[in-house]
């Protein structure tokens, strides 16, 4: 199955400058660019824990796959370049499955022009799992890490929060054009992609710069799938945008004025281009995430996905 198949494959992906060799050798060539650095990312889903691929279309499925690390290179500021692919199929129809969840991922590849440089397929008695890992570059020295923050940076997100699980978490955008746009306007200090929940992951994000943030509640957007969502579920609109996950947006902590003009440039973009940006907070040195009430700053307790629970 697997000679065949990669006979498939290396006959539909395209060809691209940045993986010298590819697919079909005992590893895979990738030509890094001068004055750059390297950036690796590297998840994975399985099915009955981030999917159902019994409900879920498994093109949809294999884009994910590929989105969630490209999310995570667009939170560190870098370009997509390459991913590897690793499949573990199910022994029933593993060449039918292999090839639905591929034509997601060809189709992601091929819109944000990253070369699929080999991988793996292992067939065995157990669920669908697919892990990428993907490689990127940025600029020498500026990478977006969680631990740069500086207090008094604005904390801006992009988009909006809650309710994803009603489809969101398989068709997001990972958002490489935004941190592109970003990275033009500079003063970007710290970032994050949101994945396990905003509060939670924006927790982390400040831990790590050994920082706190004053929160301004009313300005934290939660999207229209929260409401139905919540209807189902039970608990806020509110609760479900700090907490749901899958969201994959981003939190950027930013210098103010250039946060102020990012968010200035992007609502001067045409509709089907811009992305919403939304300041929704203050970085503070007192750590932890904090929140006006009743005139004075109560502690708000991070909720999300904490893996490895139950």
């Amino acid at each position: 199955m697997e000679q065949s198949f990669l006979a498939w494959l290396r006959g539909r992906q395209a060809n691209l400058p940045q993986v010298k060799v590819g697919i079909g050798d005992d590893g895979a060539v990738f030509v890094p660019q001068a004055g750059k650095e390297l950036v690796l990312a590297s998840d994975g889903i399985v099915d009955g824990v981030d999917f159902l691929a019994d409900q879920h279309s498994l093109a949809e499925v294999g884009r994910k796959a590929v989105a969630i690390n490209l999310s995570d290179l667009a939170a560190m500021g870098a370009e997509p370049a390459a991913i590897l692919v690793n499949l573990s199929l199910p022994t029933r129809s593993a060449t039918e499955i292999a090839a639905a969840c591929y034509e997601g991922i060809l189709e992601i590849c091929d819109q944000y022009q990253v070369a699929i440089a080999g991988g793996d397929i292992t067939v065995y008695d157990g669920p669908l799992a697919i892990s990428v890992t993907a490689i990127g570059h940025v600029e020498s020295g500026q990478a977006w890490l969680r631990s740069g923050a500086k207090e008094g940076d604005s904390v801006l997100v992009s988009g909006a929060f809650g309710g994803s699980l009603l489809g969101r978490h398989l068709r997001f955008t990972p958002r490489i054009e935004f941190a592109r746009r970003l990275r033009a306007i500079g003063g970007v200090h710290a970032a994050m992609d949101v994945s396990d929940g905003l509060s939670l992951d924006l927790d982390r994000l400040c831990a790590s710069s050994a920082l706190g943030v004053e929160l301004d509640m009313e300005a934290i957007p939660i999207h229209p799938d929260a409401g139905p969502w919540a209807e189902q579920q039970g608990g806020t609109l509110l609760e479900h945008a700090l907490g749901d996950g899958e969201d994959f947006e981003l939190i950027v902590a930013m210098e103010p004025k250039a946060a102020q003009r990012a968010m200035a440039a992007e609502a001067a973009l045409p509709e089907d281009v811009r992305v919403p940006l939304t300041k929704i907070g203050t970085l503070t040195g007192r750590t932890g995430l904090w929140m006006q009430k009743t005139g004075k700053l109560e502690r708000l307790s991070p909720s999300g996905y904490i893996h490895g629970e139950q």
